[in-house]
């Protein structure tokens, strides 16, 4: 396999022959894995919590249709002694409230949709008729008649505004995003939150259904499809020219200065420029997505999120997308916290770097469709990776109007197949598949002995300057069937953190201090950690500490590290150290 930096090379400086890019980039990604020892049979499931994994009685009782017979459509919410195992419900319009700016005061305006007269009949949703797929271009090659086509269609759509009880106006599909993401709702007694858990992908993979059917409508064209930022190829690591042209509808004014003339997006941003080169840094986010979608996803759990479950905490955990590239992309885009806005007012990340804004940038749906597409991506790679089968995540529910402003409540399980929704996505290389790392800091292994055990190390209370120490394995010399059934895990337990502010840090194994953390092409660097400030209730930093999973099975054999019982392991704050703290960390096996 030729080096990270000669496959980038690739793709920068010439041009793709059709031949290339069949047999090099789009072959099936199985291929990538039979040719190792591995991946022979490649069974790993990583499910941390089993409840309900497995179950295929999907026909089965939904417990939220009991609940329902108790208190109507909406009730079940407020069941807190029934509800401690069921699907999240739609939420309760008739309580939404005032949304709050992540690290700053109440949102100016209210972010709550208008209610239906008829709140408790509000039926689920029916995909209608269609003829051809929508097919979803990436941004970077649309052409002069699709860029006015979309342009007309969002004029229209902010024309809408006029009337602000009109769900369809682009305000008030900005607001969908504020009242899911900013507290608005609370679902028993608690903020309702879609991110940071399994709720991730179906959610905007929703939002962006009904987002594209209402532009669509308003220039007659129901094929026409929303693009996606391929900031996964290096063709695309660049804001879309299209949004950058001031005056047009799709044009934001609240992105930092950074993004235009096609300055190479950092798809592990964390609020500060990184020392490196152009090369260095396509290579690192090429690097990300190996690690996200490959490496440290090869099962349901750490590629969705931990499950949210009604009368749970929300924020359970990220899953591998959403941690990195998704979170660091609204960080890269959004306005410097602390900076001016054009009003004279503080910026809090506005528009894409803070959850109640990012709707008002319309690159955050072209962002989204990408993260979108790599749910479709990441199943094509075969293995583990399929949907959840869990009835809480498919039965759980969500509101949204549609195109002819008609209220409707959605579920998680009619959205995992985007071409029974209507779309796909045009194929574009994903140079990443081929891009794991082979270059070593370090030949042999890091002497263990000269660090700290685990146990002298935490509990960290701030994270504020990188940290080593060495850590056992619960056995080492695993045969191939014992990897197939189950998956190494580094895990940071209870981690906590300011959740106002950007947080960030990375991870290597076989390293010390020393180790260069703005060159991520190398066999060591296992993942990063990285949180977009999220609202709380009373401004207070997040009380429940989430656990951080890095599947290192891949990485150990890489390292030549499998018949070591200990190894050594090396964290790096990047943003936000000072209000880090980890309990503990250990390396466990995961079963199917």
């Amino acid at each position: 396999m030729a080096s990270s930096t000669t496959t980038l090379l690739l793709y920068t400086n010439q041009t793709l022959s059709s031949s290339f890019i069949n047999s090099s980039l789009v072959a099936k990604p199985s291929q990538l894995f039979l040719q190792g020892r591995r991946n022979q049979s490649f069974k790993v499931s990583c499910n941390a919590n089993n409840s309900g994994e497995h179950d295929k009685n999907l026909e089965g009782v939904d417990r939220r249709n009991v609940l329902l017979g108790l208190g109507g459509l909406y009730g079940a919410a407020n069941l807190a002694p029934l509800a401690t195992a069921a699907p999240i419900p739609a939420p309760d319009l008739k309580s939404c409230s005032r949304a709050t700016i992540t690290n700053g005061p109440e949102v100016p305006y209210s972010c709550c949709p208008s209610i239906p007269e008829d709140l408790d009949k509000v039926p689920y949703y029916k995909f209608p008729s269609m003829t051809k797929l929508r097919i979803r271009p990436p941004a970077h090659a649309v052409d002069e008649e699709y860029i006015a086509k979309y342009n007309l269609a969002t004029s229209r759509m902010r024309e809408l505004d006029k009337d602000p009880k009109d769900p369809r106006g682009f305000k008030q599909q900005a607001n969908v995003h504020c009242a899911y993401c900013n507290g608005a709702y609370k679902i028993d007694g608690k903020e309702l939150q879609v991110h940071e858990s399994w709720l991730f992908f179906p959610f905007h993979r929703w939002y962006l259904y009904f987002y594209e059917r209402i532009l669509g409508s308003l220039i007659d064209d129901p094929t026409f499809a929303l693009p996606y930022w391929n900031w996964d190829n290096p063709k695309g690591m660049r804001l879309p020219p299209m949004f950058d042209v001031p005056g047009s509808s799709i044009y934001d004014a609240r992105r930092n200065p950074h993004v235009r003339c096609g300055t190479i997006i950092d798809l592990g941003s964390y609020g500060n420029e990184t020392k490196t080169t152009e090369l260095q840094t396509m290579t690192n986010n090429l690097t990300h997505m190996y690690r996200q979608m490959i490496t440290n996803a090869p099962c349901p759990l750490l590629f969705f999120g931990k499950p949210y479950r009604l009368g749970t905490a929300p924020k359970p955990g990220a899953g591998t997308i959403e941690n990195i590239p998704h979170t660091p992309v609204h960080i890269w885009t959004g306005t410097v916290l602390g900076s001016k806005l054009e009003n004279g007012d503080t910026s809090f990340g506005e528009n894409m770097g803070n959850f109640y804004s990012a709707g008002l940038d319309p690159v955050f749906y072209c962002h989204h469709g990408n993260v979108d597409r790599m749910w479709n991506e990441w199943k094509q790679i075969g293995g583990k990776r399929r949907d959840l089968t869990d009835k809480d995540w498919l039965n759980s529910e969500f509101f949204f109007y549609d195109e002819n402003r008609n209220p409707w409540r959605v579920r998680v399980r009619d959205c995992l197949d985007s071409k029974k929704m209507g779309y796909d996505y045009a194929p574009m290389p994903t140079p990443w598949r081929n891009f794991k790392p082979t270059r070593k800091t370090t030949t042999g292994k890091v002497n263990t002995g000269s660090l700290p055990p685990v146990s002298q190390v935490f509990p960290l209370t701030k994270l504020d300057r990188a940290i080593s120490f060495s850590i056992n394995r619960p056995t080492s010399s695993r045969t191939q069937k014992e990897k197939n059934e189950q998956e190494e895990i580094l895990t940071f337990n209870c981690v906590k953190y300011d959740d106002r502010e950007y947080i960030r840090f990375d991870v290597f194994l076989n390293s010390d201090k020393t180790v260069n953390a703005n060159e991520l092409d190398k066999v060591e660097f296992s993942g990063s950690y990285t949180s977009l400030p999220h609202v709380h209730a009373n401004h207070n930093s997040s009380p429940e500490g989430i656990s951080f999973e890095l599947a290192i099975t891949e990485l150990l054999e890489d390292i030549g590290l499998e018949d070591e019982k200990t190894i050594a392991v090396t964290v790096v704050p990047k943003a936000g150290g000072e209000t880090i703290s980890i309990e503990g960390a250990e390396i466990k096996l995961v079963a199917c």
